[in-house]
């Protein structure tokens, strides 16, 4: 009786282990069944991966944005020629004409009742904004707010039924990512275009005031601005905004405002109708290899002041021209859009203490910084 004792435990083991595995594909296959959008991505016929749920997700929240103005133009060709106007005046009547003209982009519904991110290029200038969504309804757009420093900018419609993006984190984005680029290029209907993230932190493009794109590979055409960038699970990561081209076609290059600076810019145009930021007052220059041995300092980092502002902040600080800015809040600065992006970051009103070189000697200021204006050198 003993000796078989070993081989009966044996055989309940593998009966229990085989029950457990029966019952855990049994629940798995339950919750690819009922709850497919568990799953960021599925294999196809012949092993191709596909996004058609992430699509599925989010492509109903993305929307097209036709926006219209009136311009101004002369019914003769000829009237704004110098040398007609000198010789010929405006003896033959020249009536100015309305014409106009209207653009198309895209955007993306953030919430149920009704707001919608775009880009601030697509509605600029707009005398009337028209939504159209997946579903073939349409509606009027006011205009909640702006930000040109950013090239963001708030719409709300009133509607029913809308069904709203989940915002992800673009924090959690890494270089090889799969995204999705949704929106309307060419005007040619919701257009879905696959590839991975580039790059992260992108600035000094000349695009907008505060930079931080993210750079990916999925195909943004003309008319893709104010889409959605998504990860592989349907979720909002970025704002596709622009591409880099020589032809005004896609060569893989374009770039998305990430969507964690969009949601702090959503939920200042929600509040007050306006973004505000730190203001400091001064323009900066870069401290440069050849600078720092210039005006002798230990290290390449930092900005110069070339410029301070009449009764601006800095001014009423006692800073000047010349001035060498190397910390804030005794945090060392990189470069002078460090410096522009902490400052912004701080509310209007603030106190911030800054550590300054002039003419080789250190020393301390406390500046209380004001709000920013907008589209200036801070």
């Amino acid at each position: 009786m003993l000796a078989y004792a070993p081989m009966r435990n044996l055989t309940r083991l593998l009966f229990f282990l085989v029950r457990a595995v029966v019952v855990g594909l049994a629940i798995a296959f339950l919750v690819v069944w009922f709850r497919p959008s568990l799953l960021s991505w599925r294999h196809g016929e012949g092993g191709v991966d596909t996004y058609a749920q992430a699509v599925t997700i989010s492509s109903a929240s993305v929307v097209n944005v036709h926006s219209a103005r009136r311009v101004h133009q002369s019914a003769n060709p000829l009237a704004n020629d110098p040398f007609w106007r000198r010789y010929f005046g405006n003896q033959y009547g020249d009536t100015p004409q309305n014409r106009l003209e209207s653009s198309l982009g895209s955007g993306v519904i953030v919430s149920s009742d009704g707001y919608i991110l775009t880009n601030y290029h697509v509605i600029s200038g707009a005398d009337a904004v028209q939504v159209g969504l997946q579903d073939g309804r349409s509606a009027a757009a006011q205009i909640v707010g702006v930000d040109p420093d950013t090239d963001l900018a708030l719409l709300k419609i009133n509607l029913q039924h809308l069904k709203p993006i989940e915002l992800g984190r673009s924090d959690e984005l890494h270089v090889g990512d799969v995204v999705l680029a949704i929106g309307d290029p060419y005007g040619v209907g919701q257009t879905v275009t696959q590839g991975i993230v580039s790059a992260m932190g992108r600035s000094q493009l000349g695009l907008s005031t505060f930079e931080n794109f993210i750079q990916t590979d999925a195909a943004i055409n003309p008319g893709n601005s104010g889409g959605a960038l998504v990860n592989a699970n349907g979720q909002l990561v970025g704002i596709n905004t622009a591409l880099f081209s020589t032809t005004g076609g896609s060569t893989g290059i374009g770039f998305a405002i990430p969507v964690n600076l969009a949601r702090g810019v959503m939920k200042q145009l929600i509040a007050y109708g306006r973004v505000m930021r730190g203001y400091l007052g001064v323009a900066p220059q870069d401290v440069t290899p050849q600078l720092a041995k210039a005006f002798k300092l230990k290290d390449a980092h930092g900005f110069i002041i070339t410029g301070v502002g009449a009764k601006g902040p800095a001014a009423k600080a006692g800073l000047k021209a010349g001035d060498v800015v190397v910390s804030i809040d005794g945090k060392p600065v990189q470069n002078s859009r460090d410096a522009l992006n902490r400052i912004a970051g701080r509310a209007p009103g603030s106190v911030v203490t800054l550590k300054v070189i002039r003419q080789g000697k250190p020393f301390s200021v406390k500046v209380t910084i004001t709000e920013r204006p907008v589209q200036r050198s801070s």
